[in-house]
This record gives C-alpha cells, structure tokens and sequence, in this order.
C-alpha cells in the first residue's frame, strides 16, 4: 500500500473525494498523511484490485480496532456501552473501500470487501458510510450483512453525516479468545 500510495489516494480523490468534498485536493492530501500513518502498522489487512495492466482500480483496507484510536473511541462513545462492547470489542475496522467510477458496478467492491474479512481473526467488523441509505456503498454493505448502529452521525469538526454499520463475522463467538491473524501476503483481485 505504502510502495502505491499516489495510485490509492487517486482512487479515493477519484470515487469519493471528487464527490463528497468541497476542495478534494486538499482533502487527497489530508487523506494521505492520514493513511501513511495506517499503513506503517504491522496489522494492517489491505486487498488490491488491478488490471493486466497493474493499474490499481480498486481498494480497501482495515485495522483492528483499539481503545486509544480517533475512529473507534468516538463510535464507542456514541453508542450504548453494551452495545459498543458488543461490536467494537473484537472488530476490524474497515477504513476505506473505493472502486473507480468506470469501473464500479461489475462486482469488484463486493470482491474487495469479502477478500478483506476472509479469515480475519476478529468477531464483527464496523465501518463508517455516507448517509445515503439507497447508495451503491449502502447496498453493497446491507447485502453483505452489515447492519446500522449508528444513523445520522456526525464525527466531530465535520457537518456530514454518517452511518456506522457492523457486520458479525463467522468463525468466534464472544467468549472465545482472539486469534492471531492469519499468515501471508494481501491477495490481489483480478
């Protein structure tokens, strides 16, 4: 991810940023400094989509959620303490999914985000999307499992709201111990 990170941001910039963001320059380098620092992490889980060709087309990538890191201290804080047990206690938080626009809707988001969690030794996983419940991204999501646990949420400093969704995982119930996550490289979706 790191080697290829122009062609990720570009990716982001191109299938979310030029959409959502007022000043999407900006917002790709904001974006940037942001994931290097995801990207130095040992547990990182990152899955590619590529042509032939190797032009990076698709992306996504998640991290375990922890007590201490922006994302899940403020989801945790907004919902119930139950509940925010329940699904942030062993989760894998999924960062970003991007696909570009020419070529989404052949199936390649769906491949991504199953690559993604295949094997992973968490129990649920949890994500952040747009608010925008009859969205590509939003059935994608559904149609994979994940349900609302937060509707109309705003992170702090920013007026665009989001759903938290949160998908169980097959594999671990909540009383067994966590797993070591599985060996071997990040695989590359044709």
């Amino acid at each position: 991810m790191r080697a290829r990170l122009d062609d990720v941001i570009a990716v982001y910039k191109a299938a979310f940023l030029d959409h959502h963001e007022d000043d999407p320059v900006r917002a790709a380098r904001d974006r940037a400094t942001h994931a290097r620092r995801h990207f130095d992490r040992r547990d990182l889980r990152a899955v590619a989509a590529v042509t032939p060709d190797d032009e990076l087309v698709g992306m996504t990538y998640g991290l375990p959620g922890k007590n201490g890191q922006w994302w899940h201290d403020v989801v945790a804080g907004a919902l119930p303490e139950g509940t925010a047990a329940h699904w942030l206690a062993d989760c894998i938080e999924v960062v970003e999914l991007h696909v570009l626009p020419g070529y989404q809707g052949r199936g390649i988001g769906r491949d991504l985000l199953r690559e993604l969690l295949r094997d992973v030794p968490h129990r649920t996983a949890a994500l952040s999307a747009l608010e925008l419940p009859g969205s590509r991204a939003r059935r994608l999501y559904a149609s994979e499992g994940f349900v609302p646990l937060l509707s109309h949420f705003q992170f702090p400093g920013s007026g665009t709201e989001y759903a938290v969704l949160g998908k169980e995982l097959p594999g671990r119930d909540a009383d067994d111990p966590p797993r070591s996550a599985p060996a071997g490289q990040p695989a590359r979706v044709p």
